[in-house]
């Protein structure tokens, strides 16, 4: 069965990190509803950079129990090269995706920098002619399951107690 992936990163201490998480079909649905019951009065998306520490830990572990994986692709960066380490990390991503049949993916958009990543994945999917795996870029209040890679990367990137609540949606790291 074809499987939806959401992509988002994080940067720290001169590390990249893409996140992917990958929904099988039938549980896009139940953990958007997870997901959405997180939210707080007002709140319209969950970004875990601006969460306090205690509501970090509980979202961390409200993700850590849903059903899907999540795919980290790691890499050095210095700000000089942080969107061309981005690509590289995209372009390997895309090429697993693809092997996994994926039939949809999301970004979160970075606005006028998404040109980038097209660029990148026109490219790589060109690797691929028989696939059609569609792509798209939306911002993260429109996507809630954008929330899991934000969150995910967050917390690997963290390292300590952080990386080992996420870790049981984290199925493979890749270094890029």
């Amino acid at each position: 069965m074809p499987v939806h992936a959401f992509i988002d990163e994080s940067g720290r201490d001169r590390r990249y990190f893409i996140c992917v998480a990958v929904v099988d079909p039938g549980c896009l649905a139940p953990a958007r509803k997870q997901l959405s019951a997180l939210l707080l009065p007002g709140q319209r998306e969950l970004h875990f950079k601006a969460e306090k520490p205690p509501r970090r830990r509980l979202l961390a572990d409200r993700i850590a129990g849903l059903p899907l994986v999540t795919h980290i692709y790691e890499t050095a960066c210095t700000p000089k090269t942080e969107e061309r380490d981005r690509q590289r990390c995209l372009e390997q991503a895309f090429h697993h995706l693809v092997e996994l049949g994926a039939h949809r993916v999301v970004l979160d958009s970075r606005d006028h920098r998404d040109i980038h990543d097209r660029t990148t994945i026109y490219r790589t999917l060109g690797q691929h002619p028989k696939t059609e795996l569609a792509h798209h870029h939306l911002n993260s209040a429109s996507a809630p399951l954008l929330w899991v890679p934000d969150a995910v990367a967050w917390c690997y990137g963290a390292g300590g107690d952080w990386r080992r609540r996420v870790m049981p949606v984290v199925s493979k790291v890749i270094v890029v």
